[in-house]
């Protein structure tokens, strides 16, 4: 397990290692390809194994994207971004590093979208850890054989509720894979102390269970006890080996998400990024917007479509903003109307989910309300009655915000505040240019996936994209840099307020709510502080009291370059 290690004496750092020849070559943490100098090529007896010219890591760079530059399609560049990544990590880093706002929409959402699907037929080789249900009492075990012999965050998944797509099986592995580049890419976080792992649960959908290439444990998915079980042994097994990491949780189905978090937070440092991190980057946002629009936070009527874990945990979120500025928590959560598949949620219905409660409504309330024949009350009544001055879309639906009910949010406030979070991009339920249309250009727009620069009236308007790479990679580095052992409601609401300080809006009225992916890692490190000093006023952090913030983080921000190796001859 430990191929390598690396260390830091003053002002030197260098990597120390065994591997020898092929072996270090294709090592994906290791291998610098045709950067290695002359004197490591003799050393680790790499003469003759590549071309004679010895590269900057700056010339590797141009050639790869030269060749990127080359693929037509983004699922080609994923893949073969992903090829780079699984033969070179460092190169990997300082490519997309360099090109941020082009590439992060093709290593994470939305083209990771289209890789998950494909994942078995396109398989290539092997990343992180496969922990599958069958082999539920070697869990241990199979920890003990990851690459990474130091690890700070883990993302997890069972990919039972993926990106609006569902339940993707095995597939569901290129989400953490992704989610760790991102950390990297946005935080600064050493992919060499970071570990993806699948927890294969099975999966229900059918297409892959006849699929003859599917690469996962062919069966249907388990649950209730059977599978608390299972998540309970993983957890334990990764508090036993790794007592100090952040767990991270993603992508898993609204039956389990939020009783997973719910369970485990107090006893370790853990996230759902699903829940809190799209909830986080959402309030920042919905921060600015507010500032924007002259309209006090605590002020909103706020109507949110598609009450699943997105849903549920950005009204969470907001909720416990508004509490943070003074409300109550029964004024805070009568500032929401959630609709879902059954209509307008009211108390009387059997199907509402437990997290879901909190926010439906008396049926009293809406008793002399337009329902349609099937009985549901449905979205363009809500605003009609409710006249919402914020509309947050997390559904999947494409296109549910109609132009009629645009129009209506239009009627309702001078400038709106509409949200159309759902993700990949066909799944929006409107795009900025219907938002624009309708509401002659007074809304004021955050989407999910990228949409980019759109024109309304002859004049370009840079749309904000709530993406939560803003945000989770800045908390990951603030955890980690100060040991946090719990991840506290107070460290969430530190990221938002440090996430919207970093508005361009906040100078101009007509920038973008959010600032762009390119600036990311800048975004990350304000946020890293924020959150690391949360942690210390809390008293959650190893850090004492009176640390240098700035000096915790830079301790551990690692930079896409290449160190020189040491030989060391394994016993």
């Amino acid at each position: 397990m430990a191929q390598f290690s690396t260390h830091t004496h003053q002002s030197q750092s260098w990597i120390e290692t065994g591997l020898h020849g092929k072996s270090l070559l294709t090592l994906p943490q290791l291998n610098k390809g045709t950067a290695f100098t002359r004197e490591e090529r003799t050393a680790f007896g790499l003469d003759g194994k590549l071309p004679y010219r010895v590269e900057t890591i700056e010339e590797q760079a141009a050639r790869c994207y030269a060749q990127y530059s080359r693929f037509a399609t983004d699922i080609e560049k994923n893949i073969y971004l992903k090829s780079l990544h699984m033969t070179n990590e460092t190169l990997f880093y300082r490519l997309v590093s360099q090109h941020l706002d082009e590439m992060i929409p093709i290593v994470y959402t939305p083209t990771v979208g289209e890789a998950v699907q494909n994942y078995s037929q396109e398989y290539r080789r092997e990343r992180g850890l496969y922990i599958a249900y069958p082999e539920r009492e070697r869990i241990a075990q199979l920890l003990q054989n990851r690459t990474n012999p130091d690890v700070d965050i883990i993302v997890a998944t069972d990919a039972e509720g993926v990106l609006g797509i569902g339940d993707q099986g095995i597939g569901g592995m290129d989400i953490p894979v992704a989610k760790l580049m991102v950390y990297t890419l946005c935080g600064g976080l050493n992919p060499w102390r970071t570990l993806p792992i699948f927890l294969d649960t099975g999966t229900n959908n059918e297409k892959l269970l006849n699929d003859p290439f599917y690469l996962g444990w062919r069966h249907q998915r388990i649950c209730g006890s059977e599978y608390d079980a299972f998540i309970e042994q993983f957890v334990k097994a990764v508090q036993k080996q790794f007592p100090g990491s952040f767990l991270h949780w993603e992508n898993f189905g609204r039956d389990n998400a939020r009783r997973i978090l719910e369970q485990y937070q107090t006893d370790l440092c853990t996230f759902n990024d699903d829940m809190q991190g799209t909830g986080a980057v959402t309030v920042s946002a919905l921060l600015v917007a507010c500032r924007a629009s002259g309209r006090d936070f605590t002020d909103q009527r706020i109507v949110i479509f598609g009450a699943g874990t997105a849903g549920a945990g950005i009204a969470d979120q907001i909720c416990a903003a508004m509490c943070k500025l003074g409300l109550s928590e029964q004024q805070a959560r009568s500032c929401f109307w959630f609709i879902d598949r059954p209509g307008l949620l009211l108390r009387d219905m059997d199907s509402l989910m437990p997290f879901q409660v909190p926010y439906a409504r008396d049926g009293a309330e809406v008793a002399n309300w337009f329902r349609l024949a099937d009985g549901r009350i449905d979205l363009h009544e809500v605003i009609r009655q409710v006249r919402p001055t914020t509309l947050i879309g997390c559904s999947t639906r494409a296109g549910a915000f109609s132009p009629s009910v645009l129009n209506g949010m239009a009627a309702s406030v001078q400038y709106p505040i509409i949200f159309p979070l759902s993700n990949p991009t066909s799944l929006a339920e409107a795009t900025p240019e219907a938002i624009l249309e309708a509401t002659n250009g007074r809304a004021l727009i955050a989407t999910g996936s990228p949409f980019g620069t759109v024109r309304y009236d002859g004049v370009s308007r840079v749309i904000a994209q709530c993406n939560n790479a803003l945000v989770f990679p800045g908390i990951g580095l603030g955890v980690v840099a100060v040991g946090a052992q719990q991840l506290t409601d107070n460290m969430l609401w530190a990221a938002c307020h440090a996430l919207s300080d970093t508005s361009p809006a906040l100078q101009d009225t007509t920038a973008p709510l959010l600032p762009p992916l390119g600036d990311a890692l800048q975004v990350s490190l304000q946020v890293a502080v924020a959150v690391a000093q949360q942690a210390i006023d809390d008293g959650v952090a190893q850090a004492p009291k009176g640390n240098n913030i700035q000096s915790c983080i830079e301790a551990v921000r690692w930079r896409p370059q290449y160190l020189p190796y040491r030989y060391r001859a394994d016993k």
